[in-house]
């Protein structure tokens, strides 16, 4: 019975987790330290590199 409360308190923390996973991502975005920590941890992967640094530095002709 003790593993069925920690299994549905499990489920429920997930559910919660999700459904607010953009508030959540605002909440610790908007720390400045971790927003750093962040982008250094996401620029160390090659698909996400190379996915938005063209896009920073191409100049568009149509703005």
């Amino acid at each position: 019975m003790k593993s069925f409360y920690q299994l549905l308190i499990i489920f429920a923390s997930i559910l919660s987790i999700y459904k607010w996973r953009y508030r959540i991502l605002n909440a610790i975005l908007a720390v400045p330290v971790l927003r750093r920590y962040a982008v250094r941890i996401s620029m160390n992967m090659p698909q996400m590199r190379s996915k938005v640094l063209p896009s920073l530095f191409s100049e568009d002709i149509n703005k």
